[in-house]
C-alpha cells in the first residue's frame, strides 16, 4: 500500500501510517541492552588490541 501524499488531512490518512508515525516520534531512544553491548564490544575490542601488542 502506497504512502499517503504529502499535506493530506490527517482525518484522511491511513490508520497504519498514523500508528506508524505515532510510534517513530519517540524520539528514538536506544535501548539499554544495545548500550550495554556497545559498551562490552569496544572492551572486547580494547582487550584484542592489546593482546596483539
Amino acid at each position: 500500500m502506497a504512502a499517503d501524499p504529502p499535506n493530506t488531512d490527517p482525518a484522511d490518512r491511513d490508520p497504519h501510517e498514523r500508528d506508524l508515525m505515532r510510534r517513530s516520534g519517540e524520539g528514538g531512544a536506544m535501548s539499554p541492552w544495545m548500550i550495554i553491548g556497545a559498551i562490552a564490544l569496544l572492551g572486547v575490542g580494547a582487550y584484542v588490541v592489546f593482546a596483539l601488542l
